[in-house]
């Protein structure tokens, strides 16, 4: 169902805010920031810092991973009401591998209006200043933090050619990079540490050559994985192991097939008959 996003209806406002520098928001940010009636907040004091910064003042309620569902019905009482609500995250764009989709979900699914307030956004400043393929990519977010699981999710990854880009935490950091050179080789790699602000550092090069040269593990991390450019390069698998790779990856057999059949140039019938050999 269609829905016009400047009717009138009372409004949830997604706003970005600065992921460093307290210089990076819009305008409009700033303006929406001090005409809401009130803000969820992931981290109240860090964005008390912030309405400080441009001398806004206004009512926050803390919104975070662990209450947002608990924050339903605060929200809907503000919209109920005929009022318009802020939310923010800690630093960047809400949603974006931060809390904020079920309160927006609700909102939407009410029928009230929800709008995005563009601005920083940790990913994007990291993808354009990697030197590695900008387009297209795949955004993972945060790997899983236990070691066996985040490994199955990189062999679920690596076979696809698109750049690859991912959050990861300090104390993490290394065994990622680890995890990385053994499953996905030794591709090249972007890491960004403490975008936009005076720290701001960026190592690029192989994922061994990183490894070597990281001195400072510290800070907001974004990794930038150069895509898999040899995935159309099946000479090393048999018929069998091809179609059951893009079966490992989620399509039916039939489907596997037939895109064997196509990348090998092979009759689908010859694929279909060493497949069920």
């Amino acid at each position: 169902m269609s829905q016009k996003s400047y009717d009138n209806k009372p409004t949830l406002y997604l706003i970005a805010t600065p992921i460093g520098n307290m210089e990076d928001i819009t305008y409009r940010a700033i303006n929406v920031l001090k005409s809401v009636s009130v803000i969820f907040s992931e981290d109240t004091r860090v964005t008390n810092q912030l309405l400080s910064y441009y001398n806004i003042k206004n009512k926050l309620i803390s919104s975070h991973q662990y209450n947002e569902k608990d924050n339903i019905d605060k929200l809907l009482k503000y919209l109920d009401d005929g009022q318009d609500v802020g939310l923010v995250t800690d630093r960047g764009t809400p949603i974006i591998s931060d809390p904020g989709y079920y309160l927006a979900k609700t909102a939407i699914n009410n029928n009230y209006n929800v709008v995005s307030i563009p601005g920083a956004t940790a990913f994007v400043s990291a993808l354009i200043t990697s030197n590695i393929d900008a387009q297209p990519f795949t955004f993972f977010g945060f790997l899983n933090s236990k070691s066996s699981k985040r490994r199955k999710e990189l062999e679920d990854l690596k076979n696809n050619k698109y750049t690859l880009i991912f959050y990861e935490s300090p104390h993490r950091l290394i065994d990622t990079l680890n995890d990385m050179l053994k499953i996905l080789g030794n591709r090249n790699v972007s890491i960004s540490r403490e975008i936009t602000k005076k720290f701001e550092e960026i190592y690029r090069g192989t994922i061994s050559d990183v490894i070597n040269e990281l001195e400072v593990v510290k800070g907001e991390f974004v990794i930038v994985v150069e895509g898999n450019k040899d995935v159309n390069d099946f000479s090393n698998l048999s018929i069998l192991d091809h179609v059951n790779l893009y079966i490992e990856n989620g399509l039916d057999s039939k489907e596997a097939i037939k895109k064997v059949a196509h990348e090998r140039k092979l009759n689908k019938n010859e694929v279909y008959r060493e497949y069920h050999k």
